[in-house]
């Protein structure tokens, strides 16, 4: 395969690029192009569940009260209503494709529904306490039988084709994207893969700091390569620490649902003192970034390493019955979670910016759309709503399905294949690893939960040394994934980091020391 056509090709095998091939296949040839394997995405890790209104107590404002009350200000109102609105017909196909959610005969739903933290209901569909692999699994099952979808396991996109690169004469506002050049990880070899609309579906960008609950995987891959093809990208200064990721030296990015400190979980210093009611009055149930960083505070103020998060006080049959995989999980490392409490410490979790997208996720480039994390919609202003981001996926892929059967078919102009004549390969590849780890690391200790000028402009400066060494070994070396998922990094980073100096205000997810106040009128920071 040197090159090959399809109708759409997904870049991602999350949710949204799940829901998206699914409404598609039935009058399009699709391809899904996927870093690892087919259920490796941050989607699959989703544990707490789906926010949606669903019980005969809970209403559609209330909903978008309780989004529009996290995003500080910065939520498109109409963007989240729209999508609240659309909530329980996405519930309603993910059961008619079989998922089995959590039943509860005495709900008026006839299922379970939990409650999490800014939630003002029980609003939140869930199997158990691993939503999103019961998801993932139900879907992937679908996408690999179907006739008309082409899944291409372990590929990587280099960077996306665009028509500006190769008809010199097209007016900008005709440029548009004509697909990608992928790299098959499995032979090295770079295939050309061109498709009448391209979908960036790859996820969010934790990958950028040292500790996070995203897989490998979550690396801006889409994010990145929208932002160089000309794409506006919006608000990536919010990144969403979850409060609760297991703090073990061997339990690599395991999170901890919000669902258990919804179902009554409390945080503890190591002395067994309870100290949320110092930072907000909703204690456990404040959203996260109340909670991240009241965690951060008190593991600073404490010199500590990890506060813990005790639900031991429920019954062990309750504990066992709602969160198995914790449970199951915390006893592989020793711990007895309904003896006692879980160790746990903030960990990226949530890109809430990213590529600035309309109601149906298309971008600013002509036949690009971007769906999922990767997007920019205006639902999750400057810190998301737990829960809503499943259901972010399920109404855009729909959203994007339904626009991409109504355009026309468009003509292909000639691709040059391509071209590592003039490269070689790379004769020190260790200082990918060490540029990857050096990134990581200053993320974490300038561009973390809480921000000060002189630590943001630090960051940059380092940014802008490697970005010089990344650009060289581009240039002159052939690609290989780490460099690849490096040069996404930094450039993502990059982003984050200038987004941040831009707010002069603490927002939402945005913290800063040097500007502790909000600002009266709420701004997008659009790049």
């Amino acid at each position: 395969m040197q090159h090959i056509h399809f109708d759409t090709l997904i870049i991602g095998s999350g949710l949204a690029g799940f829901t998206l091939a699914l409404n598609l296949a039935q009058h399009k040839k699709i391809v899904i192009i996927t870093k690892q394997s087919l259920l490796d995405s941050a989607s699959s890790r989703a544990q707490g569940g789906i926010a949606s209104v669903l019980s005969k107590h809970d209403s559609f404002a209330k909903h978008v009260q309780d989004t529009l009350t996290a995003g500080a200000g910065l939520c498109d109102k109409a963007m989240v209503e729209h999508i609240v609105s659309n909530g329980p017909q996405a519930i309603q196909w993910l059961i008619d494709q079989g998922v089995l959610f959590t039943r509860d005969k005495s709900s008026d739903t006839g299922f379970h529904l939990t409650q999490e933290g800014g939630h003002g209901m029980r609003r939140v569909i869930h199997t158990s306490d691993a939503t999103g692999k019961a998801v993932q699994q139900t879907l992937s099952d679908k996408v690999i039988k179907h006739p008309n979808i082409t899944v291409l396991e372990h590929h990587i996109a280099v960077d996306l084709i665009t028509s500006d690169k190769f008809t010199s004469k097209l007016c900008t506002q005709n440029k548009r994207c004509l697909g990608a050049y992928v790299l098959d990880k499995q032979n090295d070899k770079v295939h050309t893969i061109t498709a009448d609309n391209t979908v960036l579906a790859s996820g969010g960008a934790s990958k950028v700091y040292l500790y996070t609950t995203n897989p490998d995987t979550a690396t801006g891959d889409g994010i990145a390569m929208g932002w160089r093809a000309g794409c506006r990208v919006a608000n990536m200064e919010f990144i969403q620490f979850h409060p609760t990721c297991l703090y073990h030296p061997h339990a690599k990015s395991f999170l901890i649902s919000e669902a258990v400190r919804g179902e009554g979980g409390v945080l503890k210093l190591p002395n067994g003192q309870r100290f949320m009611s110092q930072h907000d009055k909703r204690t456990e149930l404040a959203p996260r970034d109340v909670v991240a960083r009241a965690i951060d505070f008190e593991m600073k103020k404490h010199g500590l390493d990890c506060v813990y998060l005790d639900i031991s006080h429920k019954s062990a049959d309750f504990i066992k019955q709602h969160f198995p995989n914790i449970y199951s999980k915390c006893l592989d490392y020793g711990m007895d979670i309904t003896k006692q409490p879980i160790p746990v410490v903030p960990a990226a979790h949530y890109t809430c910016g990213g590529i600035l997208t309309d109601i149906n996720g298309k971008t600013d480039l002509n036949n690009l759309y971007a769906i999922g994390e990767t997007a920019h919609t205006g639902l999750h202003g400057a810190n998301r709503l737990a829960s809503n981001s499943l259901l972010e996926c399920i109404v855009f892929g729909q959203m994007a399905a339904k626009d991409i059967l109504n355009q026309p078919s468009v003509s292909l102009t000639k691709i040059p294949e391509w071209d590592e004549s003039r490269v070689t390969d790379a004769d020190e590849e260790i200082v990918i690893a060490h540029n990857w780890d050096e990134l990581r690391r200053f993320m974490w200790s300038y561009v973390g939960i809480v921000r000060t000028t002189k630590r943001l402009q630090r960051a940059q400066r380092r940014i802008e040394l490697l970005r010089e060494e990344i650009d060289e070994y581009y240039t002159n070396f052939r690609v290989t994934s780490d460099l690849l998922e490096l040069r996404n990094l930094v450039d993502t980073a990059d982003l984050i980091i200038k987004c941040a100096l831009q707010r002069d205000e603490s927002r939402g997810l945005h913290f800063s020391q040097d500007y502790p106040n909000t600002l009266p009128k709420a701004e997008d920071t659009v790049i």
